[in-house]
């Protein structure tokens, strides 16, 4: 089976490239990445291009604080209602709404800073190989790929637009039982603009892989097997440090509790000088149907 080729950065700039229908109103396209719904990295890359798209100020996004409420449906557009919370001496707030069928599927607050000059520290980055020591992940042979349901067969038989180079690779098709933690570099597979505010969208969008899947790493599953449900509930973004995505990042990620079939991961991003650029955290439904282990057998998602 030959090696997938990355899709085309061009195809994620238009993703998040949003038709302005109003002053405070956008609506964002959807792409089948072979996920059963909209991919929540999506909504959080769109989500924040909206909000980007209202600042009449010099100022740059530093955290966002984003819940998820609905499955978004790929086929059909999603509207984003950006509502101009706040604009203060340094800082401006948007709240962005996002619609698909009259309904919210989800909402974030997102807050902005001018630049300021200030003392600095942070947490060390991980003694790791560089990216250019790791192989990439191998193609799954055809046989294999034929034995999966559908949705994983597409999600696997597709390469995005970002590469991927995990320090500890994992089989996700017959995953073992490990500590909840990992490494792992990416970057957008093709050189883009210098944009500031592309770069933290693309990183939104990135920052939804890997994360989660963290805290399934202790109990031998992964989202790969038919009867695993996952899906995030919540997602929070913190930019610190100027960063480009379509150089190497590390992902360093772990998770410190999973309990009442939701689990929580959190995630520190560094460039390769060992700059910590952005923290992320993220909590989300994790199920196994028909677990002997709690006799739980749930009924929907």
């Amino acid at each position: 089976m030959p090696s997938r080729v990355p899709a085309p950065a061009s195809e994620l700039l238009d993703l998040l490239t949003l038709e302005r229908l109003e002053d405070n109103l956008f609506r964002g396209q959807s792409r089948d990445i072979g996920t059963k719904y909209v991919f929540g990295g999506q909504v959080l890359g769109q989500a924040l291009s909206a909000a980007q798209a209202t600042l009449t100020h010099a100022r740059h996004a530093h955290s966002l604080h984003a819940y998820f409420l609905r499955a978004g449906n790929i086929d059909h557009p999603i509207v984003y209602d950006v509502d101009r919370t706040r604009d203060g001496g340094s800082f401006s707030v948007r709240r962005v709404t996002a619609i698909q069928h009259g309904q919210v599927i989800f909402f974030c607050a997102a807050s902005f800073q001018e630049h300021e000059d200030s003392r600095e520290h942070q947490l060390s980055m991980p003694e790791v190989p560089q990216p250019e020591d790791l192989e990439p992940a191998p193609a799954i042979p055809d046989k294999v790929l034929s034995r999966l349901p559908t949705k994983i067969q597409r999600w696997l038989d597709r390469s995005g637009p970002f590469e991927f180079r995990h320090v500890y690779p994992r089989d996700e098709l017959d995953p073992p039982k490990r500590p909840p933690y990992q490494q792992v570099w990416f970057r957008l597979a093709e050189r883009v603009g210098d944009s500031p505010e592309l770069h933290r969208a693309l990183l939104a969008y990135a920052s939804d892989f890997h994360l989660l899947g963290t805290a399934t790493f202790p109990h031998g599953i992964s989202y790969y097997q038919p009867n695993v449900q996952m899906a995030s509930l919540d997602h929070a973004l913190w930019f610190h440090r100027p960063f480009r995505a379509d150089e190497w990042l590390l992902y360093s990620l772990d998770s410190p509790s999973a309990q009442g079939s939701r689990g929580l991961a959190r995630g520190s991003i560094y460039d390769r000088t060992g700059r910590l650029v952005a923290s992320s955290a993220q909590e989300g439904m994790i199920r196994v149907i028909g677990d002997v282990r709690t006799g739980h057998v749930p009924a929907g998602g």
